[in-house]
Parts: C-alpha cells; structure tokens; sequence
C-alpha cells in the first residue's frame, strides 16, 4: 500500500483546483475537462499535471530548473543578467532548490497517484501511459544529479525516502518500459485518458512508438558504461517500432493558463544566443537559424555581414553592467510573448530527428539499427528541417553534402569546431558531427542536449570567458549539480548515504560525473 499521507496531498491538491469553476480555469496547475465524471476527472487532471509540471512546464520553475542551469551549461544560450552566476558555473543554491522541490512536491505526487488508480482500476492502458511517463519524467532528474530517490517514492514518508543508485535507477526503466510496453500491445483498441492527455490524446500506438523511442535514448546514455546493455536495448527498441517522422513526435501541449514557458520568460530579457550556436549555425549556413533566434536588435555588431550575433559564455558581472539585449539575438518569433507575434508553441519532449540521430550513432558501434550510419545522419537532418519546415528536398540535400565548417563567431575569434556536415570517414570525427547535428536538432531542449553533452564531449564549446567555480574550469564541462541545501535538512541520512556511494564516492560536486559519464 503506498503511503496515504503522501497521496493526501494529492487528492488535497487536486480537490483545490475543482471547487469551482473560477478557479479550475484559473489555477496554473488545473487541467478541468468538460463532460467526464469527477473520479475521471480527478485522474484526467492529475495526468495532465503529471506531463505539464514534470517538465517544469510553468515559467519560474522552468527557468530556475532549466534555463539557468542546462541551458546555459549545453551552450544553446548566455545569460546577460549580471546577477544569474550559473553562466559563470556558479551552482545557485536557491534555484537548484526550488526545481528539486518543485519536481518531488508538484509533479511526483501526481505520477504516483495516477500511477496508483490505474492500477487499482485495472486500466492497462492509463497505467502504461503512466509508467512510460514516469521513466520519461526521473530519467531527466536522475541526470541531473545520480543517484536520487526513485524506487521506493510513494512507499515511504517524504522525509525519510532512500536515495538509488544511478545504476539501479536505468536498469529499472528499462524493466518498467518492458510492462507498459506489453500492456500497450496487448490493448491497442483502447483509449485512456482521451480527454487530458496533452500528448497523444490517449493513443496507446502512439505511446507504444514513444515508449520504444525512448528506450533508444536510454540505451544510448549507458552505451559508454555498459554496452552490452546499450546494444541489447537500442536494438530492441528499434526492432519494436521507433518514430519514423515527425508525425509521431512527443509534445506536451500547451493553453491559455499553462504556457509554454519561453514564450514568457523570453520577456524578462536575461539571456541570448550564445556564441557557439553563432559559430555553429552561421558557419554551416544552416537554415534553421531565423527558427531559433532573432536578428539582432542593433544588426551586424561584430562586422562579419550577419546581423545574428552570439554571445560568449560566462560574461563577468562587469561586463553585464552594459547591457548586451540590443547588441545580441534574442530568441525567434515563435518562442515569444503572443502579444509581441509568438505562437506559445507546444513543449517538445521527444522527436523523429532525435530518434534518426541516436540510430546513426547506433549504426556507428555495428548495431542492428536499420541502416547505416551516414544514410540514418542524413535522415536526422532531414527531418529536423522538415520539422522546423524551412528548406526543399534540393536545398536540404545541398546541405547535407556541404563541406561547410563553424565560423568565427567575431573578429580575432577561432572557430569553434572544423567538421562540416558532410559526413567524414573517420568514426570519431563522424560522432562529433552525429552529436553536432542532434544537438542543433534537439533546441530548444537543454535539459537533454546538456546530458549528451556530459556523455560525449560534444559539441565542441567555447571556454567561458570566466567561471567563478573552483571545480569546474572555464574550459571544463559541468558534470552535475549538487544536492541541494533541504535535503541535507530534512533527509540527512538518505542524502549522505548517496554520497558516500561507490557511484559519488564522497564527492558533492559539480566535476563528479554520474555512473553513465565514463567515455
């Protein structure tokens, strides 16, 4: 029986946002849907909740979780407040803080009991989605900080829950992934959660494709730790059925009351594109730069014809006391307030381009992934533009094969990499530019660029023009986050006990790499 005090709150929560029909269409977190009784509903709305909050989908949340830390640490964006020390790989103990919080109080209590009724109601299809979800949802977590309280969440006081070793916690996934995906086929006529569900609208096919694809992610992360198992699981999920195309692609979805958090953060002004991405983008040509930033508000700063400009990662607080919003490209027009043209476009979770790209790396290491290499590359950028729909069969093509290479992203700059696009001969050159190109794909997804990033050592980043971290060098990649100041307060022998672990070995820090960061 999982621990009632802690559902309580659940049900608490829940019947808060319900008690009338002002609030439930006012509250952040409520999902109310018309027409279903209120146990449905009930559920409905803590599924809702469970995909929406878990991705730290409301604005703050996102960005003390997200896009001050991941974000900035994969080099899709600097900040330009000169008060955010996380761009200069300061670990700030408040947000870190309040993301763990927010995930283990406003999401978890929701998978839980979704996880919990499904069960008890005998609904395979409800309870898959569900599972699928959770993996979804503590795989970002666990990557964040290894090892984490996972296996016994829902078993055990909040306050006394056991931390699991990153190791244990993967090989679980892939156990849990197991059932929900035999639940799903053995009821592919039924749909659960039809009305709530903000990704697939209940669609167990579509889950069943989601479920394998990310299986293939997990499979990959532990490929450097253990390849047995990376193999055995990338090869099943691609045999079982991945995304094909972009039809399939995973998103939460996104209303009046639960954002898109770009679309408003982008409105406090506090960060812009980095100068890697400038590099990157500029130096392939690539036509997904005016769907992923904005000219410039001051146009061509820097001289070299363009008036996208990046900024160096790590700015001092002296140099941000000179603003650097005019002088730099924001965010693009899709990703920004609706009243100045955004669109509050859906949060992406997973997609084909992703899937195509973890298949080529796959296909790299002589894995069963259903072709090779370069065709399974070619195909990850292919799809990607036909997502972000910007080019013709023709100029994609021309792109693939160019011998472009990163630019200079200012006078007396060096480029940041030297690879082109077009596919290399040498293996190592050739999972460099896999990793590149997934990474350009995955934006505006830092949570998962800044974990592979951590796994391969790519892309290639500018150094930090300063890093105020003692462990962590401004030439350095940021490993991990550490634990954060309520646990040591209120879960003292869990959190220790994790620490002194053979996966941590006594060392809280940031320049400890997790189980699977071993390449």
């Amino acid at each position: 029986m999982k621990n009632i005090s802690f559902l309580l709150v659940t049900v608490l929560l829940l019947a808060s946002c319900t008690d009338d029909f002002e609030q439930t269409n006012t509250d952040p977190l409520s999902f109310a849907i018309p027409g279903i009784s209120e146990s449905e509903l009930l559920q409905g709305q803590a599924f809702a909740q469970a995909q929406y909050t878990s991705l730290m989908g409301q604005d703050w949340r996102y960005q003390i979780s997200e896009n001050l830390f991941a974000d900035i640490w994969c080099q899709y964006f600097t900040t330009t407040a000169s008060g955010f020390d996380s761009d200069r790989y300061v670990q700030v103990g408040g947000w870190s803080d309040l993301a763990w919080n927010s995930f283990y109080q406003e999401a978890v209590p929701q998978i839980i009991l979704v996880e919990d009724i499904t069960e008890a109601n005998e609904n395979a299809v409800g309870n898959a989605m569900i599972k699928i979800w959770k993996v979804n949802a503590f795989h970002r977590i666990t990557d964040y900080w290894g090892p984490i309280p996972y296996l016994e969440i829902g078993n055990t006081e909040l306050e006394a829950i056991p931390y699991d070793s990153q190791e244990a916690i993967y090989r679980s996934f892939f156990v849990t992934l197991d059932e929900a995906v035999a639940q799903l086929e053995s009821n592919l006529d039924k749909l659960s959660f039809s009305g709530s569900d903000r990704t697939y609208g209940g669609d167990p096919a579509k889950w069943l494709k989601f479920a394998n694809s990310l299986r293939l992610r997990l499979a990959m992360r532990v490929k450097y730790v253990d390849r047995a198992l990376a193999q055995s699981e990338a090869e099943k999920a691609v045999a079982a059925g991945v995304f094909l195309s972009n039809g399939d692609n995973a998103y939460v979805s996104v209303d009046e009351i639960n954002r898109n958090p770009l679309e408003t953060i982008t409105d406090w002004g506090e960060f812009r594109m980095s100068a890697t991405m400038e590099s990157i983008l500029e130096g392939y040509e690539d036509p997904r730069l005016p769907q992923y930033f904005a000219p410039a508000v001051d146009g061509d700063s820097d001289g070299d014809g363009s008036p996208y400009e990046g900024l160096l990662n790590g700015q001092t607080k002296v140099s941000l006391e000179t603003s650097k919003n005019a002088s730099h490209s924001d965010l693009a027009t899709i990703y920004i307030d609706e009243a100045l043209g955004g669109i509050n476009p859906p949060i992406e979770v997973m997609t084909a381009a992703e899937v195509f790209f973890l298949r080529a790396e796959g296909a790299l290491e002589g894995w069963a992934m259903g072709g090779t290499a370069e065709d399974l590359y070619a195909q990850g950028i292919a799809t990607s533009m036909e997502q972000r729909e910007v080019g013709d069969a023709i100029s994609i093509a021309a792109y693939i094969s160019s011998t472009n290479t990163p630019i200079a992203y200012e006078v007396g700059a060096a480029a940041v990499a030297d690879i082109p696009v077009a596919f290399s001969s040498d293996p190592e050159t050739q999972l460099e530019q896999i990793i590149t190109q997934k990474w350009l794909a995955l934006y505006p997804n830092g949570w998962e660029a800044w974990a592979e990033l951590r796994r391969t050592g790519y892309p290639k980043q500018y150094a930090r023009a300063q890093s105020e971290n003692s462990d962590v060098a401004v030439d350095e990649i940021m490993r991990r986050m550490v634990y954060v100041s309520s646990q040591f307060d209120t879960n003292a022998e869990s959190v220790e006990a994790a620490i002194a672990g053979p996966e941590l070995n006594g060392a809280d820090k940031n320049n400890t790499k997790l189980w699977w960061d071993k390449k």
